[in-house]
C-alpha cells in the first residue's frame, strides 16, 4: 500500500538532516506502542549518513497480526539513509523474523521553504500474505503515518527547544 507524508520544520535543511541521522534523537523519541530503539549500526561518510535501528512492538496487536506472528514478538529493523548535502534520503524497514512477509520503503526529500524546511516522504508498505495482505496493510499504514507525525513534531521541538 502506497503512503505519503509531508511535514514542515522550523529549521534549515542541514539542521533537519543532522537530526534525522542522529541516534540520540531516536533514542530519546517516545513512540506509541514501541520500545525505545536499539542502535544496530551508524555510519557517516562526509554528507552521507546511515543509521540502523531495531524496534519492538509493545502494544496490543490486531488479531490478524497475531495469526501472522504466532507466538513471536513483532520486531523490525529500520534503516535511515540521508545525503545531507542533497537533502534527500530513504527509509527502509522490515520485520526481523520474516522480512519477505512484512517490509516497506520510502524516499524523502528535504526542501527549503522560507525560513524552514519541508520533508516530503513517499513510500510503500507490503504485507506479502495471500488473502489478508491488503487488509493488513490498510490497518497498519495509519499507525505508521501517526508515528511519522509524532517523529516530525519531536524533530521540530528539538530544533526549537523551550518554545
Amino acid at each position: 500500500m502506497r503512503f505519503h507524508a509531508e511535514h514542515r520544520f522550523n529549521g534549515s535543511k542541514q539542521a533537519v538532516g543532522a537530526l534525522l541521522s542522529d541516534p540520540a534523537f531516536y533514542l530519546g523519541l517516545g513512540l506509541p506502542d514501541l520500545s525505545r530503539p536499539e542502535v544496530l549500526e551508524q555510519r557517516e561518510d562526509g554528507d552521507d549518513a546511515m543509521l540502523r535501528l531495531r524496534y519492538e512492538f509493545v502494544g496490543s496487536l490486531d488479531p490478524i497480526v497475531h495469526r501472522l506472528l504466532g507466538p513471536n514478538r513483532l520486531a523490525w529493523i529500520q534503516e535511515v539513509r540521508i545525503d545531507r548535502s542533497a537533502g534527500s534520503g530513504a527509509l527502509r524497514f522490515e520485520a526481523e523474523k520474516d522480512p519477505r512477509r512484512l517490509h516497506g520503503a520510502a524516499d524523502f526529500v528535504l526542501t527549503a521553504a522560507g525560513d524552514g524546511t519541508i520533508r516530503r516522504l513517499d513510500g510503500e508498505l507490503v504485507v506479502a500474505v495471500p488473502g489478508i495482505g491488503r487488509m493488513a496493510e490498510r490497518r497498519i499504514v495509519p499507525g505508521l503515518l501517526r508515528r511519522l507525525d509524532i517523529e516530525a513534531q519531536a524533530l521540530d521541538d528539538q530544533l526549537h527547544p523551550g518554545e
